[in-house]
């Protein structure tokens, strides 16, 4: 009788008894690994949408060409003051021209230059964020790798993650009594 009733409960290479308490309570382990390989999934899109293009001659090309106005305006400006040293009739001709310019066509100018140079700053900090995801995606496979062989060295405690009862059981505080009678003690006579 005894044999059946096991029989009952464990037999059919089923466990009936952990299957029904499953029903009511979530197989922690179980939930956890659903959450790990959802958050996996998640990394590997991520860092599909970053995947580093190849790129061509002509982009290279027009890389290099993008690199040149900053360095041609620090150096031209160093030309600038070299030139008024040199040759302070020719820097005062061309100075004098450049104050006939209208107004308004130095706004023009302004807004041109600041955004190529705006454009270019979000260009390279794009560039920049996905390096930084590669990066992170190997360095989260390295920590799953090392994660996933410490808990085989060592069982993880349970977690109180799916269940919020208990969860909220750990966070309340009590009131420590004793804390309070010495609080009011310590009160000064204003407060009390």
């Amino acid at each position: 009788m005894i044999s059946d009733l096991i029989a009952a409960l464990f037999g059919d290479r089923r466990n009936l008894l952990k299957e029904t308490v499953e029903v009511f309570k979530e197989n922690s382990e179980a939930g956890a690994e659903r959450a790990h390989q959802s958050r996996n999934a998640a990394l590997i899109q991520f860092a599909a949408e970053f995947r580093p293009e190849r790129r061509g001659f002509f982009d290279r090309a027009m890389d290099a060409i993008n690199r040149l106005p900053r360095p041609m305006l620090a150096l031209g400006t160093c030309g600038l003051f070299a030139s008024a040293m040199m040759e302070p009739e020719w820097f005062a001709e061309r100075m004098l021209a450049l104050a006939l310019v209208p107004e308004q066509l130095w706004w023009l100018l302004g807004g041109i230059v600041s955004f190529y140079f705006g454009a270019r700053h979000q260009v390279k900090y794009q560039e920049f964020q996905r390096q930084i995801a590669r990066q992170a995606q190997g360095v989260l496979s390295h920590r799953n790798a090392r994660r996933a062989l410490f808990d085989q060295e060592n069982p993880r405690e349970e977690t109180t993650d799916q269940d919020a009862e208990l969860t909220l059981a750990v966070l309340r505080q009590e009131e420590n009594r004793a804390l309070s009678d010495w609080r009011q003690k310590q009160a000064s006579p204003e407060e009390k």
